[in-house]
């Protein structure tokens, strides 16, 4: 096990604590809050006239500094001086000393607290962070003003949850300034009746505290219509018809389309599907459920060249029409749970064709057109092609089109070192092709933490691949009949097929999104509830150019569906802070959460604890001892901050880890849950006990150790 600490300099910041601490400390014992007593401070009124008659801007000064003082420490007593600010200056007077000093003094307490806690809060509370902090860019300061409206909320308690939150101070000083003015004024001109006050609840009245609650609504209020305004000028151009054939069409019968068309369905909607193609799109039909065929296969192979490690004899022999036939046949037995027969039954109209959208309520369909409340686009994604000189001649393979392939090549070339291309190339190396792949990143799988990549290099290499990484491509020729590729080095490699899989870009071509203004250089763009800047046409699915996993896109899928069918009445935001990512390669690879390089990037604190696979019984038996799993927590905590697992199980060992993120569980639920032997996932309890001995107090073994020596005699 290792445990690693990013470093904190807690030297400065124990140094300010502790002086703020000794300041509370000795204005206690000086009798400070009886001085700021309500009746205290209007029994030395008069004194203090008398003095600021002959010292104005000394005591004008003295007042500022000690209001000052009072709010940035966060002492009781501001409301009692606001008073004292309204006898003392008067209406003007006072409203200016006391809305400049109680802006600097909360500014200050704002930033004492952003200095002193905020590093340690998003260390212990990342994801719950991150969303305030989404929330805090987006209406950070309507939700401020709103908040100083309302004197009932504590301002010293708003000033340290600010200074948690990545609020600029600058805004946070002039929403301030403004949202306390009003409270700053009632209470300022209230000062000179201080004698006849009791308490300060005297100047809050119900009807009072109702008007600054309306206030503090007001800019949410605002805001909401000059949404709806907006949203009206967007949709102006077209006459919006007035009933409507379906509540829902979506367009592409892709895994996004399906699940969407399949909530509202279930939800007793009337939903039109539109595919010009196969439904269950590329996952079915030419990405997940072929490649993951073509993967068990090579695995065979792969196992059956090591047979004698089990005490087997005998070889097999790679049969590759027949392998690929059996791909088409795995196929063709999911292709029910995708057909146009099931989900007609469920109730939706499935429509071949290709869609066009022609209005934000109507879609083409050949010679149709259709009337719809909402529209949700899910046509998904397609296989990028770099543009190197040359590559279009070489009549280049995709992720799409590898399927085509009647025979093996002798050698083929896989450009691009991610998921796709690690996973094809190592299982096309597995069934006796020569097979090379070149990357130009540093490192195969950049996304992942380097020593991943790493791993991930080891055992392709170990398979036969022949791998080229930070490696950039000039061209590709054909020299006297053969395909070959030449590099920015200079060398030339020779090949008979080249894959390329160097990503996959949305497919927002041919669909009427152009002529809606829907596109922004080439890209839909969606906010987080999946809607367009049309707000009757949402998106889901790989179309929006994020996450383009097929369990992505069938999470994405709920909320389009829901906010499309509800989203006038009640909208959800997409939370896919917690998103696993397997690549099945052979071990497999599977994250969740943050990796060590996401999380130094992002400034995160955390501790790392790795259970080595080759320790783990189930892994000996099986011959697949190789590979590991670390977990990322923050310091001193059980709470998981990711997990990162290389092993032939690992896609499945991960869940265990996703459920508890997601859930809020940390390693010690993990360790208190029975897990069967033997089995893989008990290298996930293991890994929790290697957390659990770490952080077991060296004094409470201590004293179990002089309990049991005296239990003894």
């Amino acid at each position: 096990m290792k445990r690693v600490r990013t470093s904190r300099r807690l030297g400065p910041r124990l140094a300010i604590a502790v002086a703020i601490a000794a300041s509370l400390i000795v204005f206690v014992a000086m009798g400070g809050p009886r001085l700021l007593d309500w009746h205290a401070l209007a029994q030395y009124r008069s004194a203090w006239q008398g003095w600021l008659g002959v010292h104005p801007f000394l005591g004008a000064l003295s007042f500022f500094l000690v209001y000052v003082a009072v709010t940035s420490l966060s002492i009781p007593g501001g409301t009692a001086l606001t008073l004292v600010a309204g006898s003392l200056f008067g209406l003007l007077g006072g409203t200016v000393i006391v809305s400049f000093a109680s802006v600097v003094g909360a500014t200050l307490a704002m930033l004492t607290a952003r200095y002193l806690l905020r590093r340690v809060v998003e260390a212990r509370f990342a994801p719950l962070m991150e969303k305030l902090n989404e929330g805090i860019r987006r209406d950070g300061g309507r939700y401020l003003f709103g908040l100083r409206l309302v004197p009932v909320v504590p301002f010293f308690a708003i000033n340290v949850a600010m200074g948690l939150t990545q609020m600029p101070a600058r805004t946070f000083a002039w929403v301030s300034q403004i949202g306390m003015l009003p409270a700053t004024i009632i209470y300022v001109n209230a000062g000179s009746e201080l004698g006849s006050l009791q308490s300060a609840g005297d100047l809050l009245s119900g009807r009072l505290l109702m008007a600054f609650a309306a206030l503090a609504l007001l800019p949410f209020a605002v805001k909401a219509a000059q949404g709806w305004w907006d949203q009206r000028a967007l949709l102006r151009p077209w006459p919006r018809p007035r009933t409507a054939d379906y509540n829902l069409v979506v367009i592409g019968g892709g895994s996004a389309g399906l699940v969407t068309a399949y909530i509202a369905a279930a939800a007793k909607a009337r939903v039109a599907l539109i595919e010009h193609g196969e439904l269950g799109g590329d996952c079915l039909n030419t990405g997940c459920v072929p490649s993951k065929a073509l993967i068990r296969s090579a695995k065979l192979m792969k196992e059956a060249r090591y047979a004698e490690q089990f005490g087997l004899k005998g070889a097999l022999e790679a049969d590759f029409p027949a392998l690929m036939a059996r791909v088409r046949r795995v196929i063709a037995r999911v292709a029910p749970h995708d057909s146009a027969a099931r989900y007609q039954g469920l109730g939706v109209e499935v429509i071949r064709g290709s869609a066009r959208l022609t209005s934000p309520w109507t879609v083409a369909v050949g010679d149709r057109t259709l009337t719809t409340r909402r529209i949700v686009v899910a046509s998904g994604a397609e296989p990028a092609l770099p543009p190197i000189p040359g590559l279009e001649r070489m009549e280049p393979l995709t992720s799409e089109t590898v399927w085509s392939l009647a025979t093996l090549p002798r050698t083929l070339l896989v450009v691009g070192g991610g998921a796709i291309g690690c996973e094809l190339a190592q299982s096309f190396a597995r069934l006796g092709c020569r097979t090379v792949l070149l990357e130009a990143a540093p490192r195969l799988l950049a996304r992942e933490d380097e020593e991943v990549g790493k791993a991930m290099h080891s055992i392709l290499a170990a398979d036969g691949v022949e791998l080229q990484v930070g490696v950039d491509i000039d061209r590709f020729e054909r020299v006297d009949g053969q395909c070959t590729v030449f590099l920015g080095d200079g060398s030339a490699i020779p090949f008979d097929r080249v894959l390329v899989a160097a990503g996959r870009r949305p497919r927002v071509t041919g669909f009427g999104l152009e002529e809606l203004g829907l596109l922004e250089n080439g890209r839909l763009v969606v906010d987080r509830r999946l809607r367009t800047r049309l707000p009757s046409i949402l998106a889901a699915g790989d179309v929006i150019g994020e996450l383009q996993f097929t369990h992505a896109a069938g999470h994405y899928a709920w909320f389009a569906s829901i906010n499309a069918l509800f989203g006038n009445v009640k909208s959800w935001t997409v939370d896919v802070s917690v998103f696993p990512i397997v690549i099945y390669t052979d071990p497999e690879i599977a994250r969740v959460g943050l990796t060590e390089e996401e999380a130094h990037r992002k400034g995160v604190a955390f501790e790392v604890t790795t259970y080595d696979l080759g320790e783990l019984d189930r892994a000996i038996t099986d011959e697949a001892n190789q590979g590991l799993v670390k977990i990322l927590t923050a310091p001193g905590k059980d709470r998981i901050l990711g997990a990162t697992l290389i092993g032939a199980r690992a896609g499945d060992m991960l869940a265990e880890f996703t459920l508890a993120m997601k859930n809020g569980l940390g390693l010690n639920a993990i360790l208190r849950t029975i897990h069967p032997y033997p089995g893989w996932m008990e290298a996930n309890k293991a890994v929790a006990g290697e957390w659990r001995r770490a952080h077991t107090p060296a004094w409470a073994l201590s004293l179990s150790e002089r309990w049991l020596k005296w239990q003894r005699g």
